[in-house]
């Protein structure tokens, strides 16, 4: 947090340029300029989930096939458990030769690799249950879980409305330190940090299968979703 306090003992007048909006500080308008940053939670309601399966082959109609049938039974899994397709987005998909310097693959005769990933949205408390679904039907590279919220401004705008009552909070506190009375705001700016990604886990191996005894869903615990808020604020001091 920066705190400027600007006393003017002239008529001089001190010109501040901010985000195109100039303010003028002299000796009938002073002012105290603060910056304040402060941030707001929630839990999320929603899930990003990365699913995607990896499977090689001898040659490149077999791995095809393979991935084929592995792709659409995922699919076919989530669909079937009530996921509607404009839950399911493919974000990649993949099928080409092993590095001959593979050599573990190369000796044995693997020859192609397919891969293939989908974006799965789906509501946060139901995250587990999608990942344990894809993975035992094959999704043998999937994991990262971006949690946030289908609509997300109210959150924004808490964390605005706190930073502008810290940075007022602060000024008041100026103010009475240095024997003066706080007037109104005069000028506010706020500007929002990129939003994080946030990969909760990711699990791989070397060939798509359906295990044979299910296990129980991971035990996954949603983030929260935290949204900070830097203002910028210049109050008149009387």
């Amino acid at each position: 947090m920066l705190v400027r306090f600007v006393p003017l003992l002239s008529l001089a007048i001190l010109t501040s340029t901010l985000s195109a909006q100039t303010i003028q500080v002299s000796k009938d308008n002073k002012t105290i300029a603060i910056t304040a940053t402060d941030t707001a939670e929630a839990e999320p309601d929603t899930a990003d989930i990365s699913i995607g399966y990896t499977v090689y082959g001898p040659t490149q109609d077999q791995t095809y096939a393979d991935a084929s049938r592995v792709s659409n039974r995922i699919v076919d899994a989530l669909t079937a458990a009530g996921l509607k397709r404009d839950q399911i987005r493919s974000t990649e998909q993949n099928l080409s030769p092993v590095d001959p310097n593979d050599k573990p693959r190369y000796d044995k005769g693997i020859r192609f690799v397919a891969t293939q990933s989908w974006k799965l949205t789906t509501k946060a408390a139901s995250a587990a249950e999608a990942l344990h679904l894809a993975i035992t039907s094959g999704a043998n590279n999937s994991g990262n879980i971006d949690w946030r919220l289908a609509d997300d401004s109210p959150l924004e705008a808490e964390a605005a409305r706190k930073a502008l009552a810290h940075a007022q909070q602060v000024a008041a506190s100026m103010a009475e330190g240095l024997h003066i009375k706080l007037g109104p705001l005069v000028y506010a700016s706020n500007q929002l940090p990129p939003r994080p990604f946030s990969p909760l886990m990711s699990t791989a191996s070397a060939g798509a299968r359906v295990l044979n005894k299910t296990p129980t869903p991971l035990a996954i615990l949603p983030d929260q979703v935290t949204r900070s808020a830097t203002v910028y604020a210049v109050f008149s001091i009387e």
